[in-house]
């Protein structure tokens, strides 16, 4: 499975290769996970897997994240530990 090629049919409606890989627990961005309801969020270790999410429900530890299958692994919700979802950077909003 080469998450490279793509979605679905070979296409994604966001260009998710602009967005910075982010491993989890990186030191950078650890402080700055705060979450809220509507916020724009990615998989940070491999954006092109679960594609771009709306969080829908935040936890203390977990929070549930809408991704209306928008990428390779066509996943439209999930839930993910909080180090693992790295909001998107403003820089890339209008270019995705």
């Amino acid at each position: 499975m080469d998450p490279g090629q793509g979605v679905k049919n070979g296409s994604s409606p966001y260009q998710l290769d602009l967005l910075p890989v982010v491993p989890a627990h990186d030191r950078n961005v650890r402080d700055a996970r705060d979450f809220e309801d509507g916020d724009l969020v990615y998989y940070g270790p491999m954006p092109l897997y679960y594609g771009i999410g709306e969080i829908k429900h935040v936890t203390d530890a977990f929070v549930v994240v809408d991704f209306r299958g928008t990428g390779y692994l066509d996943v439209h919700q999930e839930l993910f530990r909080r180090e693992y979802l790295v909001h998107i950077p403003e820089s890339k909003l209008d270019q995705l």
